[in-house]
């Protein structure tokens, strides 16, 4: 026989202290949960006698709404037990909720899998680190859509905010896969639109200002004496390539290959991982003498112009190989360059992507038009690159305050 109790979870508590009140049925050592749609002080519960206590300004009314949904629950309970024999916790709480209303995980998951084929492994992982962080603050996959409210994504953005120290740019990546998936749902008619919880939903913008080298600060770490062939050396050049080709991202510099590179035009010419554009653009000299630097007499057009993956075959037939060498080669240039700015005591700490924002602060402070740079960054919205321009105001206005009296 399946049991019924209220369960206060606490470790879903807001930055208030309220915490969800769940119904909890357990059977045959299963356990799910229901909300119950109301939140409650530690304080203001007496689990023992299982009521609101009389310290809760509303506790008469409460506990007469979570008696009512008790009892329903546990006629539900006892209705299904006498007509099914051998009955799961899964059956019960479809029951007691309705078999209308989908498991959003299951939904999410599957969801996942369907649209593998058709993005990039990059967003397929991605898809799945933000649904397993979602599900690992919920403590259970047993969560259906109607339990996702604009109350319960609020206390996960303040979870994410206060104790993850998640930036406001995570923050919307994390509650948008969430939003993506109601939205399949809704087009694919799994559940109705008045369930769809996030345009009630207010996401912060990150207002955090954006890190860049300067002229002074690149130079120095052209000239920064490193040792030919490793790492430390191949990376550092990477980055500096970066910087004088555009701002071009860290993946589609570890995948340059001869056949990118138009000699006769000083140019690249790539489809851009990110956008899946085909996209080109003349590169400065010293991104050009970088790359004079490492192709090798004899090389084929297939062969990729930095030394850094060991099985380029592999590397570019294979999508799951080229993602995970990615990563790992992104994290290692990371580490080689911050230790490169370590040394030159920059400031500042200094990753790869550091160079997509060096270049186009410094193409702006130069006088290149906006609409270029953002052509050049393959930007589809000049607001993107304006946030640029914003940096070279910024920097303009601090020069006056100190210099101008």
């Amino acid at each position: 026989m399946a049991s019924i109790k209220l369960i206060l979870r606490t470790h879903q508590a807001d930055q208030t202290g309220h915490s969800p009140l769940y119904i909890r049925i357990i059977k045959d050592r299963k356990t799910k949960f229901i909300s119950v749609g109301i939140k409650l002080k530690e304080t203001e519960w007496d689990e023992v006698k299982q009521r609101v206590k009389k310290n809760h300004p509303n506790s008469a009314r409460m506990n007469a709404s979570i008696s009512q949904k008790v009892a329903d629950a546990e006629a539900q309970v006892a209705d299904l037990e006498r007509k099914v024999k051998s009955v799961s916790v899964k059956k019960i709480k479809e029951a007691i909720k309705g078999k209308e209303v989908p498991n959003f995980f299951e939904y999410a998951y599957k969801r996942c899998e369907k649209i593998r084929g058709n993005v990039s492994i990059a967003t397929y992982k991605n898809y799945l680190v933000y649904l397993e962080k979602f599900e690992k603050w919920t403590g259970t996959r047993d969560i259906y859509f109607d339990d996702i409210t604009v109350s319960l994504l609020m206390d996960y953005m303040s979870y994410m905010g206060n104790t993850l120290k998640n930036g406001a740019t995570t923050q919307r990546y994390s509650i948008m896969i969430l939003a993506i998936m109601f939205k399949e749902a809704i087009k694919e008619d799994i559940i109705p639109e008045y369930m769809y919880p996030f345009s009630k939903l207010t996401l912060k913008k990150d207002t955090g200002k954006r890190l860049f080298l300067k002229k002074e600060q690149i130079q120095a770490m052209i000239d920064f004496k490193a040792q030919e062939g490793t790492l430390s050396c191949i990376y550092r050049d990477m980055f500096i390539f970066s910087i004088y080709a555009g701002g071009l991202r860290f993946s589609d510099v570890l995948e340059i290959q001869n056949k990118h590179f138009i000699e006769a035009e000083q140019r690249i010419k790539k489809t851009i991982n990110k956008t899946g554009r085909l996209h080109q653009f003349k590169i400065g000299q010293v991104a050009l003498d970088i790359i004079k630097k490492y192709q090798k007499p004899n090389s084929q057009p297939d062969d990729l112009i930095f030394p850094i993956v060991k099985n380029p075959t592999l590397f570019l037939k294979n999508k799951e190989y080229r993602y995970e060498i990615t990563e790992k080669a992104n994290k290692s240039a990371n580490f080689q360059i911050q230790r490169i700015a370590k040394a030159l005591e920059f400031p500042i700490h200094v990753s790869f992507h550091l160079s997509r924002h060096s270049f186009a602060t410094n193409a702006l402070n130069n006088g290149m038009r906006i609409e270029h740079v953002s052509k050049l960054m393959d930007h589809q919205d000049i607001r993107t690159t304006q946030i640029y321009a914003k940096i070279i105001n910024e920097e303009l206005d601090k020069a006056v305050d100190e210099f101008i009296f």
